[in-house]
Parts: C-alpha cells; structure tokens; sequence
C-alpha cells in the first residue's frame, strides 16, 4: 500500500462518515426564505407551519394595524409551505447525500413592456405627428441602477423620453401664471448623423414655491409584502418618505396605508407638522406576506377621499417593486381600476424600488393611467431629488392632458422620427378630442422632445419614393419646416386650450457649435439611449462621441447630475467592450468605438 495516500483515504472515510451520519440523524429542518446579499436568513421551524397555509404563516405585520382582509378566489387550494425534501444518493449517483448546494443565484424577474423605435416617417404620407408629453424620469435611474451594478441595461428598458426628461435645461419659464408653461424650439445639425437635422423642443411649466403649494391631502401607500423586506426595497422606502414627512405642514393632511396580503391603515389622516407621529409610523414598518396590490389601492382611494380637501392636492404616493401576486392582478384590471379611480380628483404617482422582481411595466402604467408621474428610486439621494428638490412638481399639477401635434412641411421636410415618446403616441384625431387622456405637466416641470429631420432636395432619404401617386410639390409656406401646435386643460378644466408655433427655414444654424448647451447636451442623451437600445439610426455615432458631446455642453452643474451622466456613460462604454462576443452577437450596433 502506498502510505503517501492514506491522509486522502482518511479525509474521505470521514467526510463520507460524516455524510452517513447526516443522513440517518439528520437535524432539525429549517424553511429559509431567500434574502438578498447582505441580509440576513431568516428561519422557520417546519414543524410549527404543519398544516397551515402560507398565509396563515406569515409575520402579523405592523402591530397596530387596522386591517382589510384580502378575498381568496373561491375553489383556490390552501397553499401550503413545503419544506426542503432530503436528497436521496439514489436520484443522484456517485454523488454523496447532502452536498448538493442550491444556487445562490436568485432568478431575475424583472418586468418590462416590449416596444419597438419610432420607425422613420414620409412627411408626404403623414405630415401630423401627435403624441402626450411625458415627466416621467424613471427609465433614467433605473439605467444607472443596472449600470451600475456592472451590467447593461435590459433594452426594453430604456425609454429615451425618461432619459432626456432627467435634465433640467434652464428653459425660459412662463412670464405669466395664467399660461402655465412655454414653449421653446430649436433647429439644427444632428450630431449622430450629418446629412439630417434635429429640431429640439422644450416645454417649461411655471414654478411655484413650496409655501404656494395649496395644502396637501397625502396617502403613502406602501407595499410591506414579503418582497419587499430589502435595504433597497421597504428600508429606502421609509428612509424617503421621511424626508418627504418632514417637509409638510400644519394644513397638510398625511396618512399611511400598507398591503401585503391584507391591506391596512397605519395612519390616519393626519396634520403635516405632526412630524414625531407621521415618522414614528413609518419607522415601525416591516414586511412580509404575498402582495394583494388592488386591495391597497381600493383602500388608499376611500382614505384619500374621507380627507379630500377641495382646491388643494390630493395624491396618493404608491411605493412597491411592483410585484402583485394575489387579488386583482391582470394588468389591465388594475390599469381600468386606477383610470375609474382619477375621476374623483385624486392622483396616484408611484416610486418604483427594488431589483430582481421589479415590475417597471406595472409601475409605469400605474402612474399613466392615475394621472401622476413615475419615478425609480435606487437612493436616498434620488428619493431627495423626487420628494424634496421637486416637491412641487411631484405634488402639484399645472397642466393636465397636455398634447403636441407638429404638421411638417412636405416641401421642406422629406422624412421625420420622433425620438422617444413610443408609448405616448397618439392618434391624429386623438388631438382635438378633449376626452382621451394625455400627460400632466407638474409646477416647474420641463418636457423635452426631439424629431430627427430628413430635408427635402438632400438626398439623404432612407425611404425610396413610391413609383405611383406621385403627388406635386408644395409651392405655398416655402419659409416653413414645421407648426407646432399644443393642447391642455388647466387642472380644474374639461375644455383644452390650444397654443400654436411656427418653425421656419430661417431659424435653422448651420453648425453644431453655434447651437445651445441645452440643445447638446439634450441630443448627447438622446444619443446615449438610442445605443442603449442598439443604436438602430445612429450611423457611426458611439460612445466617444456622446462623451465628447456631453463635455462640451455639460455647462452648469449645480446638482452634478450631468457629470454623472458622463461617468455612467463610461461604465457602458466599458461593460459593451467587454460583452463583446458574448451573449450579444448585435452588440456592436451599439457603437463601439
């Protein structure tokens, strides 16, 4: 025998000793629940939840909590909490008990809506371009989100519009509050491809300070289920809205409504400044349980109704990953519960949290359909942007169902794009019909848009003519690219008012550099997420480009928002050089440089 292997036959005896023992006196078992990095596993004992549902199993919640059961569809089976069954080396040759090792690895389940890019238009064919304007900014944050923990960012989640309406772009604002916003355009060269131009629109609504803001009737809804129990999920949650709870006042109104499988109030309405109350509430949150999202909606509508205060703010402030998985959960059953729920004057916005389960779709649609905006929230230095820096556009809305319609040219614009804005296009008669909803414009909210812009007579059309029904060139309003016309309602409105602008052939600048800051910098952005999203139009245009771009127009900085933006747009650039021949065999229509 060689002796030199025995200390390896003794090592495995006693592991495979160990290993038997294992199996015949196995110890205690144990249900774990799944916890993110960092946190800790917390533990069940199996034999407590012997016959009994999960739901009978969860954590009691908050103590104090009034409740509101959640229904069970009738028929539905209990469900039951199963433990982990011992391996048996038989399923598993050569393989010892109890050494397999579960993944450690949890599933992503993330959730995006699919959309394609604007495709390129003939001005001949269709020259009425209408969608809604959108303040949403989520996209943005949640990119840095991904971004940031080295990887790029799913392509269904990139919404350029998002992207660009992070920015403040010190439009000029309104000299008058009677018309809430006002409008800016601009006419120039596109940096992603020279042989077409880019017509940049800006919309400003009218500031208000905070101490204008008529008082507030707030309804924190917060999702306490059991996937929510994260630092970047409930923890920043109650981080945020603390901010926000410290900057009310004695006319506001602030209550609290929690769901999980149950929803309930934890707080009724309540004065603003009663600052100890509203916070100690929030403080004693914790999660746990599945996730009936429409019971708390339901619950947050009625609570806001019994504190509505006529002529001032009432919104409800919807935080979640978006994850609903008992009670009503058909997307649309829940987009048709928050559209009903609008017309009582009460607003729903929605922060978004979280990863792994997040539900960007549900999230964003949410906030759409109940007349709010949407943000992500993937810090506590954005949560102050969203709810202290801008209180009063997330709060307090100016303009409501807010529509543009451009009319090109067809004898000056041969081909267009809308840059963006693939969810909020709208039909051409959709225009003028004052009852089909639209976007809000909150209190010093800017909107920016961006048309991609073919020119007629440059040769640089990317769609052949049509050999038949060749109609005659316009020979009238020669001087004119485009008519831009606007709807809106004021806030306590039914009829839109319409403000219309002219963009001429004589506006247009000849080079880049003669453009605005706000003009470069806005088309470096857009730049940025059209390579996110493969960079379909962009040429040879690439992140080098967009970096050079963004430099040269970064200008003020207060906030050191646009130097951020550079810095993110280096990760990408890095994480795309190195996924090259990787999973992605299209990634160098991103633009690689």
């Amino acid at each position: 025998m060689n002796h030199k292997r025995m200390p390896g036959i003794a090592l495995a005896t006693f592991l495979l000793g160990a290993c038997t023992d294992a199996t015949l006196n196995p110890p205690p078992r144990v249900a774990t629940t799944p916890q993110p990095a960092g946190e800790h596993t917390r533990t069940t004992d199996v034999t407590r939840l012997a016959g009994k549902s999960l739901d009978q199993a969860q954590p009691t919640g908050t103590p104090g909590m009034r409740t509101q059961a959640a229904k069970a569809s009738p028929g539905a089976p209990p469900r039951t909490a199963l433990a982990t069954q011992p391996l048996r080396a038989a399923r598993y040759p050569g393989v010892l008990p109890g050494i397999i090792r579960a993944a450690s690895t949890a599933p992503d389940r993330e959730n995006y809506g699919h959309f394609e890019d604007n495709p390129l238009r003939v001005a001949r064919e269709e020259p009425l371009s209408t969608f809604s304007i959108d303040v949403d900014s989520g996209s943005y944050s949640n990119v840095r989100r991904m971004l940031n923990q080295g990887r790029l960012p799913v392509t269904d989640a990139v919404r350029v519009e998002e992207l660009l309406n992070y920015f403040d772009y010190d439009y000029p604002v309104p000299g008058k509050s009677s018309q809430p916003f006002r409008m800016t355009t601009e006419f120039g060269p596109n940096p992603w491809n020279p042989q077409t131009k880019l017509l940049h629109i800006g919309i400003q609504g009218y500031e208000v300070a905070r101490t204008d803001i008529p008082a507030a009737n707030l309804v924190f809804l917060i999702d306490v289920s059991g996937s929510m129990q994260s630092p970047d999920k409930l923890g920043l949650v109650k981080k945020g809205l603390d901010l926000l709870a410290r900057r009310m006042r004695a006319q506001d109104r602030v209550s609290i409504v929690v769901y999980a499988g149950a929803s309930g109030v934890v707080l009724e309405p309540t004065p603003g400044d009663a600052t100890f109350r509203i916070t100690r509430a929030l403080e004693r949150l914790s999660a746990g349980g599945s996730t009936n999202g429409a019971a708390g909606i339901r619950l947050a509508y009625r609570l806001a109704e019994s504190a509505f205060i006529k002529g001032g703010v009432n919104r409800i402030l919807l935080a979640t990953d978006g994850d609903f998985n008992v009670g009503t959960t058909s997307f649309e059953r829940l987009m048709d519960l928050v559209a009903e729920k609008r017309r009582t004057g009460i607003g729903l916005s929605t922060l978004g949290f979280g990863t792994g389960n997040y539900n960007d779709r549900l999230a964003e649609q949410l906030a759409d359909r109940g007349n709010g905006s949407y943000a992500y929230i993937d810090t506590l230095n954005e949560a102050n942007k969203v709810l202290v820096d801008q209180l009063s556009a997330t709060l307090m809305t100016i303009a409501k169902d807010v529509k543009v319609q451009i009319e090109f040219n067809p004898a000056v614009v041969a081909e267009y794009r809308l840059v963006g804005y693939e969810n909020r296009v709208l039909k051409r008669e959709d225009f003028n019909n004052d009852r089909v909803d639209a976007g809000e414009i909150g209190a010093g909210h800017s909107v920016t848009a961006l048309y991609e812009i073919t020119l007629a007579g440059s040769g640089a059309g990317r769609i052949d003519p049509l050999r038949y029904g060749k109609v005659p060139a316009a020979t009238a309003h020669r001087d004119e690219v485009a008519t831009l016309k606007l709807r809106y309602k004021k806030p306590a409105e039914d009829s839109s008012r319409l403000v219309r602008s002219t963009i001429h052939v004589a506006d247009m600048v000849d080079r880049l550099a003669d453009t605005s800051e706000r003009y470069r910098f806005a088309a470096a952005v857009a730049g940025f997420g059209q390579l996110l999203r493969g960079g379909r139009y962009l040429q040879h245009f690439a992140y080098q480009d967009v970096l050079e771009l963004a430099r040269t127009s970064r200008g003020r900085d207060p906030d050191g928002y646009r130097g951020e933006f550079i810095q993110l747009v280096k990760l990408a650039r890095n994480l795309d050089q190195a996924s090259l021949g990787h999973a992605d065999p299209h990634r160098h229509d991103r633009g690689i440089d």
